[in-house]
């Protein structure tokens, strides 16, 4: 192939990205000085992706409780925190771990990103650092084995009556110590949720402690609120309302004309 005389040689151009790199490293230092906009991400979106989340758990709990009626009940109450844990461990696999968003967060334009990646200027930044690998095993940790953990183990101790033994016992003090810990977690979570509903970063504890954060996966979509679904609610609900009215209706003077004819009684009222 015939290379014009005007052309620079590869090594030409080796020579020259070699020579500015000092002026570009110098107007990289300058950029991350820059004062930036933060970035805004929607708090009710967030709010809703994780009630969404739930109202899923909710329904394949309930699919996984009619597979499992068949069974003796005992099955059911022994095994609970284990089949919960696996079906939660199930969706985080396909969501978290595969995807870096749940369910619900993919339904709101929303992803999982790391913010130790987006620390000062480069928070606003559009392309969004990836979660690690550990931050997905951590989250995965804390969140589903944790439950788990914690359900198992306060249904061994409620049953095996560790707060009715004296204080001196060493299996007492391991329950009390639990206790207090479930308030310092409520209470911390209290504080975090309040932060939250300020600066719409972190929703969860946890998601603070990971620092990862939700943010938009699609930058360029809009967030569009459909009411349809509230509009057919409501019509829905007012024929209801107007129709059980209209069938009273129908019972009273039915029974007026045709029975009783008194306008005080029981039934015609």
């Amino acid at each position: 192939m015939l290379r014009l005389p005007s052309q620079p040689t590869p090594t030409e151009w080796t020579s020259n990205w070699k020579e500015i790199q000092p002026a570009l490293r110098k107007v990289r230092r300058s950029m991350a000085s820059l004062r930036t906009s933060s970035l805004k991400v929607m708090r009710v979106s967030q709010l809703d992706s994780d009630i969404l989340d739930i109202e899923l758990v909710d329904i394949l709990k309930e699919q996984l409780w009619n597979a499992l009626s068949l069974f003796k009940p005992t099955f059911k109450e022994s095994f609970e925190p284990e089949l919960i844990g696996l079906l939660n461990l199930v969706l985080f696999k396909l969501s978290i771990y595969d995807s870096s968003a749940t369910y619900g967060s993919q339904l709101q334009n929303l992803k999982y990103r790391n913010e130790w990646k987006h620390g000062g200027a480069f928070e606003s930044i559009a392309k969004d650092a990836p979660l690690t690998k550990a931050q997905k095993i951590a989250y995965g940790v804390l969140t589903v084995g944790g439950q788990y953990a914690w359900t198992r183990a306060n249904r061994y101790i409620t049953m095996k009556g560790w707060g009715e033994l004296d204080e001196s016992n060493i299996k007492y003090k391991i329950y009390n110590i639990l206790q207090i810990g479930e308030k310092y977690w409520k209470a911390f979570s209290l504080l975090n949720f309040l932060i939250f509903l300020w600066n719409g970063r972190y929703r969860t504890l946890i998601d603070r402690i990971l620092a990862i954060r939700l943010v938009y996966s699609k930058k360029s979509m809009n967030r569009q609120v459909s009411f349809e679904f509230l509009n057919r609610q409501m019509v829905w609900h007012a024929f209801t309302v107007s129709k059980t009215n209209y069938n009273q209706i129908i019972f009273y003077f039915t029974n007026f004309f045709f029975f009783c004819r008194n306008s005080c009684c029981f039934w015609c009222l």
